[in-house]
């Protein structure tokens, strides 16, 4: 379900069953492994600023540039470094705040399921 309403209509979604569609992933943010994403946008403002969604990676390693996000991992584990910052242990029930323009390395130990919310 994707609406691009700025007030969404009320729903739920059972986050660990979600059927997620694949994502393109930049060979060039492949640093290690074969890490295979995908995804789901669950919600996105009519002016494109605010995303809702769930997302999941496989096993790998891959760098990024973040937006500024909030999310909460519902299974699998990774190591989060972020560059000239902090090194986050994330897991199954982890909220993550990560600042706009961020640049992070992901080590991902288990793959890792999360719900997610973007602004841009």
């Amino acid at each position: 379900m994707t609406t691009h309403d700025q007030a969404p209509a009320s729903f739920a979604v059972h986050i660990p069953d979600a059927e997620l569609v694949p994502e393109l992933l930049d060979p060039a943010q492949v640093v290690s492994g074969d890490p295979v994403v995908t995804g789901k946008v669950l919600w996105e403002s009519a002016d494109g600023t605010q995303i809702r969604g769930i997302w999941q990676i496989t096993p790998g390693v891959v760098t990024d540039t973040e937006a500024n996000e909030l999310f909460v991992v519902v299974s699998g584990r990774a190591t989060v470094a972020v560059e000239g910052g902090a090194t986050l242990e994330i897991g199954p029930g982890d909220a993550c705040v990560l600042r706009e323009g961020d640049r992070t390395t992901w080590t991902v130990h288990e793959t890792l399921r999360k719900a997610y919310h973007i602004s841009l």
